[in-house]
């Protein structure tokens, strides 16, 4: 067999500049990430013995370690002794059991829209990941690009969601005078809207004031949303952790999602089970009806595909472990 020779190598630029020479430098990130990283850096060149460590929101030792839970470390260590696991992919749509029980979780166990087969669950890289796959099928699928986010609200979601092409406006939210909940203020912008709108809402514990809507709040904001038809994305990352029970930190979610109406949910564990390094969360989408339901997932499958393929299985084994015994 005769091989090619090897061509002379081309030279592109005779001056020796980078093919990326061009490339400016991106815009300074966020404030909020820059003190984050400062305080991160200030914290490990201290020498004091008794530091503390404020800037990023993880459970920690005494020492100032990061903390793992101890029915984490009680998990991994059965996973650890299973012989018959292997690290097979996962499918697509990841781990079957684990979208199961986080949808119940989210929803509760006796959803109407589970029960009728109505919500598709697709297990994804972290909750930030859950917001930009949804936010890629909404793009691509729904007629309406802009989404209204709270002001202010958690500084990475403008990134994710224009990210993927959409649109971002802000309703009123937190009022810095007052320190409470602008709720006239959020009623008066969402009822103005553009008919069909996305909305973005915190299910709890929001990101970064702390701030919640009671239950007849969220019942005024449900009735709006249905009658401007306006389409609910709620971002959970913190059930559990405002009330100190997993059923009333859902309650906002439960309520739209035994209405027959439609919305979406992005959930996170990184909080509530301490897994931050395990980017483990969960897109979940409440459908009309169970056969729209299968051709969403089918459509979600497209856009997982070409992101990450499919996703990782040892946080989901975790949490699916944890979610199975009561």
């Amino acid at each position: 067999m005769e091989y090619l020779k090897p061509m002379e190598p081309t030279r592109i630029h005779s001056n020796g500049d980078s093919l990326f020479q061009d490339i400016t430098f991106a815009p300074d990130i966020p404030v909020y990430a820059v003190l984050a990283l400062k305080t991160t850096a200030a914290y490990n060149k201290d020498p004091c013995p008794n530091k503390l460590h404020l800037g990023i929101g993880v459970y920690r030792t005494e020492e100032g370690k990061c903390h793992t839970l101890n029915v984490v470390k009680q998990v991994e260590q059965t996973l650890a002794n299973d012989l018959s696991a292997d690290k097979e992919y996962l499918p697509i749509t990841g781990m079957p059991e684990f979208n199961k029980l986080s949808a119940k979780l989210m929803f509760g166990s006796g959803s109407p829209a589970i029960k009728e087969s109505r919500v598709v669950t697709v297990q994804c890289v972290s909750g930030c990941l859950s917001l930009r796959v949804g936010a890629e099928f909404l793009a691509k699928h729904y007629h309406q690009h802009v989404v209204y986010l709270p002001e202010p609200t958690y500084g990475n979601h403008p990134n994710l969601i224009s990210a993927a092409g959409l649109t971002l406006k802000t309703y009123r939210y937190y009022d810095p005078k007052t320190l409470v909940l602008d709720f006239q203020g959020l009623l008066e912008d969402l009822g103005s809207a553009l008919t069909g709108a996305i909305v973005l809402f915190h299910a709890c514990g929001h990101n970064p004031t702390g701030v919640d809507p009671t239950c007849q709040q969220w019942e005024q904001i449900r009735q709006l949303v249905r009658q401007r038809g306006l389409l609910p994305f709620f971002d959970c990352a913190y059930q559990g952790l405002v009330s100190g029970n997993l059923d009333d930190d859902a309650q906002s979610i439960r309520m739209f999602g035994c209405d027959g109406g439609e919305c979406f949910v992005a959930q996170s564990y990184s909080k509530n089970m301490g897994l931050y390094g395990e980017r483990i969360g969960s897109l979940s989408i409440v459908c009309k009806t169970a056969d729209v339901a299968r051709r969403v997932e089918s459509q979600l499958k497209l856009i997982i595909r070409p992101l990450y393929s499919n996703p990782p299985i040892h946080g989901a084994a975790i949490v699916t472990a944890i979610l199975k015994d009561r």
